[in-house]
């Protein structure tokens, strides 16, 4: 069963190749996603983190999510020598965390459900599990940020793993180098991260391009995790062990596609 619905800004997909699917399990998942809006949003005036930087809600009476989220950005501000910071003028923004951190709750509801084989897309991040359709690894299409009906590559994904990409393709610039707050981030353009669950590759992904040409070293120092970036100028880089990802064929059937990644080349821009 898969089915794409447009919450928090975004496509949401959410697909399930068990058998005998329970479609009341899949309007759970997005029930979940409709809470974490509601929760977390920064555009809903009514949000509590809205509420919150309004002032208008103290400490002791924020929510265990809401706890476990600040909880979970400050411990990432340390992994990160400060580059994830969701304090920006006077404000607090989780989003850089939340969404990762969300697909990565929504599949644990269908695990918890008994289902071992899906995907879970929320605008592009995309956490797997099991195998797909045709007992194979999920695979994931790359688009050319210079141009978005373009895929340059297409990776495979097992083992429950995820894929996050940070750019400004699509949404500009929204992400920002704490330590240079007022400038924006023009030398690349998108970073993406595999890693062993979306919440971490989301949230890497994140501080990672914060830290504009040198997140890709960054990446390759992180165990466990690999990274593919593209500079302004259409050149890639990625970390050492990248390239075992990469499927043979960019046509490969059933490829899912992930937002704003990066192109196939090392030396060539396709703009």
């Amino acid at each position: 069963m898969k089915q794409t619905r447009f919450l928090m800004g975004m496509h949401i997909t959410v697909e399930v190749v068990d058998p005998n699917v329970d479609p009341v399990h899949i309007d759970e998942v997005y029930r979940y996603f409709r809470y974490v809006d509601r929760k977390f949003s920064t555009y809903k005036e009514t949000s509590e983190i809205s509420r919150i930087n309004q002032n208008r809600w103290l400490r002791n009476r924020y929510s265990a999510d809401m706890k476990r989220v600040l909880v979970l950005c400050e411990l990432t501000r340390q992994q990160t020598n400060g580059y994830f910071d969701i304090g920006h003028n006077g404000k607090l923004d989780p989003s850089g965390l939340v969404k990762g951190w969300s697909i990565w709750q929504a599949a644990r509801l269908l695990r918890r459900r008994g289902y071992r084989h899906f995907y879970v897309d929320a605008g592009g991040d995309i956490q797997v599990a099991g195998r797909n359709a045709q007992g194979e690894p999920w695979r994931v299409g790359i688009r050319n940020p210079f141009n978005g009906g373009e895929i340059v590559k297409v990776v495979s994904l097992a083992n429950d793993e995820g894929i996050a990409t940070s750019g400004t393709a699509c949404r500009g610039q929204h992400i920002y180098n704490p330590y240079r707050p007022n400038q924006a981030i023009t030398e690349i353009v998108s970073l993406s991260i595999i890693g062993s669950n979306i919440y971490d590759a989301d949230r890497f992904a994140t501080a990672a391009f914060a830290m504009g040409p040198e997140g890709i070293y960054f990446v390759e120092e992180l165990p466990g995790f690999e990274g593919y970036m593209i500079d302004s100028h259409g050149i890639a880089t990625y970390t050492s062990g990248f390239e075992r990802y990469v499927a043979p064929h960019l046509d490969l059937p059933g490829a899912h596609a992930a937002a704003e990644p990066a192109l196939v080349s090392k030396e060539d821009s396709s703009r």
